[in-house]
């Protein structure tokens, strides 16, 4: 596919940034020298690169240092291991040998301590731990089934490419829900924040379609983001813009601008929705809707300037700390559901 121009992001939220960023990031650094996962200075340099305690530092602006840490060092590992075991790698295409990997990767995060000799296995253990250490029991469960449906929406991605198919836009939302690792990012932020939301209203249809909603605006945030490196590596196999050509039958640019507005369709409805549903919750609750607020912001703002982005996945050092253009208005505001089944219910009148 040819180069395009992409459109600015929409995004009026208010940004933030844990003060204890930079001190979480030297803590991370040396536990990724520790922790055996990269086979060589070159996946340490790109791992540490991702610079995800600045990723999950605008997640979690006011968690306390201690919360925060085990966070980030779960945002690092996941990179590291969607590099190398999920992207490229002998697992990469190749179904039935990811989909039992990945389920005693699963089970590393689940027993009470230490689990095999796989070094991603020995990390996630480590950092397992440090939530039970931290978190509620409840806080715990909910991060474990995140991750576990994180981890069946990257088979479902890897089962694709093993067949050479590109979804449809229902089944690729679908997918991409699970497979962007947006659950357990955002099931982190009460771990982070150290307040349980209670169950009832964890599970209530509006913060679940909030919570459904945050993820897809940030997975197509970083569809765009990481559209330049891919189109540099040949790489484009499923991304929204992919997926909109084949089934649309439209240009590469025409794509790019359907991507934003069904993108921002869906981020108006996040915000009419949150502001309607936040004064009826807890506090724990509310404070859960504003990090899934400062999270679509700070997934935005880091894609926006991280290496793994900025660079086209040439340099690990490459960061870009200039100003950054944001779009005046929504590219579409109206408030009518995605024309796709798996979203629908997002505009439901009774939420």
């Amino acid at each position: 596919m040819d180069e395009v121009e992409l459109p600015p992001i929409y995004c009026p939220l208010e940004p933030g940034l844990n003060p204890a960023r930079d001190r979480v990031e030297r803590r991370a650094i040396a536990w990724i020298e520790g922790s055996g996962m990269c086979a060589d200075r070159r996946e340490r340099a790109w791992v540490i690169g991702t610079r995800s305690a600045d990723f999950y530092a605008r997640f979690a602006p006011h968690a306390d240092e201690e919360r925060l840490l085990p966070a980030a060092l779960w945002v690092y590992w996941g990179f590291a291991f969607d590099d190398a075991r999920c992207d490229a790698g002998r697992f990469s295409g190749r179904p039935a040998e990811f989909l039992p990997m990945a389920q005693r990767i699963q089970r590393a995060l689940e027993l009470p301590g230490p689990s095999g000799d796989d070094p991603y296995g020995r990390a996630l253990a480590d950092i397992a731990g440090r939530f039970r250490a931290l978190a509620t029991s409840a806080q715990v469960w909910r991060f474990r089934v995140a991750h576990q449906a994180w981890l069946t929406g990257v088979a479902w991605q890897i089962a694709n490419e093993a067949r050479g198919r590109l979804p449809d836009l229902d089944d690729y939302i679908t997918m991409r829900l699970h497979s962007a690792g947006g659950e357990p990012t955002f099931a982190m932020l009460e771990i982070a924040d150290g307040e349980e939301v209670p169950d009832a209203e964890m599970t209530s249809p509006a913060v679940r379609a909030l919570t459904e909603m945050a993820i897809l605006v940030a997975a197509l945030d970083n569809d765009r983001h990481s559209l330049a490196k891919e189109l540099g590596r040949g790489h484009t196999d499923q991304n929204v813009y992919t997926v909109l050509m084949r089934w649309e039958g439209l240009s590469l640019a025409e794509a790019a601008r359907r991507a934003s507005g069904l993108r921002d369709r869906v981020f108006v409805r996040f915000l009419r929705l949150r502001e309607a549903t936040r004064p009826r919750l807890s506090a724990p609750g509310r404070r859960y809707l504003d990090g899934l607020a400062y999270g679509i912001r700070g997934n935005a703002e880091w894609g926006l300037r991280v290496p793994r982005y900025v660079s086209r996945g040439a340099d690990p050092g490459a960061d870009d700390d200039g100003a950054i253009t944001w779009a005046d208005r929504p590219a579409d505001d109206r408030d009518e559901p995605l024309p796709v089944a798996t979203a629908a219910w997002w505009w439901d009148r009774d939420l």
